[in-house]
């Protein structure tokens, strides 16, 4: 016969309790390295996003702008162009005809031409002048016209380059 000690006891016994404390933990854990890869991925995008200001935009915001670089876009007035010894001054003009005169330092582009539209970047030389000092002269064209003719670009003024 067998012991009633002997014989081992079978009845289930209970799971310890779940610790929902580190469940909680991890989730937020994951949640926030979400959103600190979310933060720096949108100020990466946004500041790699280069935008310009118009020259009518540039001269209505003028003040706001003071001296921090940015890229203005306008059209490069025909006559203007005055080759120097740093570089080019000339004048660039907005949709409703607003002015702004660009001293440009280092070699313009081979196609910088006048009544072409032109980026430049740089900053106005104080928060009330009309005078803009550019480092980097961009000539812009479409792309479709470049797959077409590559290395030439036709101005307004029917020039070609």
């Amino acid at each position: 016969m067998l012991d009633a000690e002997a014989t081992p006891d079978l009845t289930p016994v209970a799971a310890p309790p779940v610790r929902r404390a580190g469940r909680w933990r991890s989730a937020a854990v994951l949640a926030l390295l979400c959103v600190a890869v979310l933060a720096l991925l949108s100020q990466g995008l946004l500041h790699s996003l280069n935008y310009f200001e118009t020259v009518d935009q540039a001269l209505a915001s003028r003040a706001k702008l003071g001296t921090s670089e940015f890229r203005l876009e306008g059209v490069v007035v025909a006559g203007t162009i005055e080759r120097t010894a740093t570089g080019a001054d000339f004048w660039v003009r907005g949709g409703r005809g607003e002015r702004v005169f660009v001293r440009a330092v280092g070699s313009p582009p081979q196609l910088f031409q006048s009544d072409i539209p032109v980026v430049v970047q740089g900053h106005f030389t104080s928060p009330t002048s009309d005078t803009f000092r550019a480092d980097q002269i961009l000539v812009k064209h479409t792309a479709s016209y470049i797959a077409q003719h590559p290395g030439r670009v036709r101005a307004p003024n029917g020039t070609v380059r």
